[in-house]
């Protein structure tokens, strides 16, 4: 009897009674193919250690942490199947030395993500959530002149990051007539041209944005790459949604900006510290719409992330190199080669 696929999924992605939470229903898959067998690990860990992923050929994750001593003895496994865009949670240096592969699921996540921002986007735009806030104490029309919206046409839409998620963005974006740039060094002219986009330097993206969407992935680069003095560069009716990672803002001191009200206002579903604290002042300013890190979760993103999860670990289980790899230098490396050709031929022989 040929041997099965052995898939482990992280105990994150089930609810509270033990039945599949939102991001397993697209795993449901890998449950019913017949040389795959899956289990969900014992406990749910927010660091993964070698008993968690020893004799894995596969791990489904949702957030916990992998590292290089994740990884010690895990000498089956080969891929890392992340549900979601980030992979700032995974040691992928210590992955490519181990000969594990790490997907990510960005074509499940473009659209979710893209309206979400543009919902935060026009709800700050439209000051919806201090109009929601006067009418719930009963003065909303005695004060609703004080709440004038700006209108967008016209405007500047700027995006730090040209990517999966930043180009649905500008795409979601155009009957809104706005005028479109971005920073993002990676990308070339003929790149951005069939969005309409224009590339500008940071410096210029932040004096002319009169909306900020902050769309590129956490790195030492871009870490606090919005800081005090950047952030100074803004108009002071600019707003900045932040949907990516929150360190990539110095939170203190967009707390500053937004008390003072250097800058309008700003939308964020990320946080330099998460769970942000009860404590932090930014919970208290009223020009802030805030999200748990959770704004673009929907059963269409849920659903999208868990299948695409799952194509990339069959992809695996047949011998395959899967989609959407981070860690691309790994696939020719011999432990991989070797892990796939394994893999495929266990397959033609079931």
């Amino acid at each position: 009897m040929a041997r099965l696929f052995e898939v482990g999924i992280t105990r994150d992605l089930l609810r509270a009674d033990g039945t599949d939470g939102p991001w397993g229903v697209g795993l449901d898959v890998l449950h019913r193919h017949p040389g795959v067998r899956t289990v969900y690990l014992g406990e749910d860990a927010a660091g993964l250690r070698p008993d968690h992923v020893r004799g894995l050929d596969a791990l489904a994750l949702f957030a916990p942490k992998v590292t290089g001593e994740t990884l010690r003895g895990a000498d089956c496994l080969a891929i890392l199947a992340r549900l979601g865009v980030g992979y700032d949670s995974v040691d992928i240096a210590a992955c490519t030395r181990h000969g594990v592969l790490v997907t990510i699921t960005p074509d499940a996540v473009r659209r979710p993500m893209a309206t979400a921002i543009l919902a935060m986007m026009l709800g700050l735009s439209h000051r919806q959530w201090q109009k929601d806030r006067i009418t719930r104490a009963g003065h909303g029309w005695s004060r609703r002149s004080d709440y004038f919206g700006m209108g967008l046409t016209g405007r500047v839409l700027g995006s730090i990051g040209l990517g999966n998620i930043g180009r649905e963005v500008f795409v979601l974006a155009r009957p809104l007539e706005m005028r479109h740039l971005a920073y993002a060094p990676r990308a070339t002219a003929a790149q951005a041209a069939p969005f309409g986009v224009e590339l500008v330097t940071l410096e210029t993206l932040l004096h002319e944005s009169d909306v900020l969407v902050v769309a590129c992935p956490l790195t030492p680069e871009t870490h606090h790459l919005l800081d005090a003095e950047r952030l100074t560069l803004l108009k002071p009716t600019a707003f900045v949604v932040n949907a990516a990672r929150g360190p990539i803002i110095d939170q203190a001191a967009l707390t500053d900006a937004l008390r003072a009200e250097r800058i309008a206002g700003a939308a964020l579903d990320v946080f330099e510290q998460e769970p942000v604290d009860a404590a932090d002042p930014i919970l208290g300013l009223e020009n802030v719409i805030l999200s748990p890190h959770a704004l673009c979760w929907t059963d269409e993103c849920a659903r999208q992330i868990g299948r695409s999860a799952a194509e990339a670990i069959l992809d695996v289980a047949a011998g395959r190199v899967p989609r959407h790899v981070v860690n691309r230098e790994a696939i020719e490396t011999p432990r991989v080669r070797e892990k796939l050709r394994r893999y495929r031929e266990q397959a033609e022989a079931a």
